[in-house]
């Protein structure tokens, strides 16, 4: 099943439901992460796209977990097109599992959850909260209620087979509208409450409409728009020439000494090699400038 996001709405509730399994897997085996980092990871992408679904064209976010706990931090870059990148501190940490399931929560630990949006304005926008489980989906749950004062549900679930295997990825959030009646909420918490983990229905063969659908059963839906989405990392050559040249002329020259620098890409993990011909190029580009 391809990524793809599918945006909804029923009785004053709108809803954005993502499968994400492809490109979870892509970022898995980029870093080269053990389950509990696949789903950590995996989760904050999957978060980061479906908060940035809500954005104008060219706007993006940044959802950072900044936890205590061994997986250190967690950060995903997504925007508009749908397009996330994203990485973990330590991405080959074991834990033993909690009720047979990952441990997400004691690899994140206590700290906190910002978002950063760029908007296009000269300073971008961060709001935080403090972590209250460390499984991510409640986490952006209490930031959109604390920090945006934005009643919402958010559900996340990453399935990562023994063979490091990404097999099923995906989430959805929810939000009330302005004319939402009461009867609505109560009926769509019942759904919640009786609603396999997301991890499972995807597993099981449902897409975002399927999703949408269960959690919006016995109402009538209204589905608006489906998009494709895409593990996308900005990085290039150019890019990582110019991260060269603002070490200085000192640092190049250290380089230049060893004969060649490899230069890690950290969110995507691709690797720019540069031969001592190449650094010296580069210096004698940043002499002209």
């Amino acid at each position: 099943m391809k990524n793809h996001l599918v945006k909804a709405t029923a009785n004053g509730i709108r809803i954005f439901a993502a499968v994400t399994t492809q490109l979870v897997d892509e970022a898995s085996k980029r870093h080269e992460c053990y389950p509990l980092a696949a789903a950590a990871l995996g989760r904050t992408m999957t978060g980061a796209l479906l908060l940035a679904a809500n954005l104008k064209t060219e706007e993006c976010i940044t959802l950072k977990i900044q936890g205590d706990g061994p997986l250190g931090k967690i950060v995903a870059d997504a925007n508009a097109d749908g397009f996330v990148r994203g990485y973990v501190d330590y991405p080959q940490v074991n834990l033993p599992l909690k009720n047979g399931k990952l441990d997400v929560g004691a690899g994140v630990g206590q700290g906190t959850i910002s978002v950063t949006r760029f908007t296009g304005l000269k300073q971008p926008f961060t709001g935080s909260a403090e972590l209250i489980t460390g499984e991510i989906a409640e986490d952006i749950t209490q930031y959109l209620m604390v920090s945006e004062q934005t009643p919402s549900s958010v559900g996340l679930g990453v399935l990562v087979s023994p063979e490091l295997d990404v097999l099923a990825a995906g989430g959805f959030f929810i939000q009330a509208l302005p004319n939402i009646e009461p009867e609505s909420i109560d009926k769509l918490e019942m759904n919640l409450k009786n609603l396999d983990p997301v991890s499972k229905m995807i597993k099981d063969g449902m897409n975002a409409k399927d999703i949408i659908r269960a959690v919006f059963k016995g109402m009538e839906v209204t589905f608006h728009t489906e998009s494709e989405l895409q593990f996308v990392c900005q990085c290039s050559g150019e890019k990582i020439e110019e991260v060269l040249i603002s070490l200085g002329e000192s640092e190049l020259k250290s380089l230049i000494e060893e004969e060649k620098a490899e230069i890690i890409c950290h969110f995507c993990g691709e690797k720019y090699e540069f031969s001592k011909d190449d650094l010296e190029k580069i210096l004698l580009k940043m002499k002209k400038v």
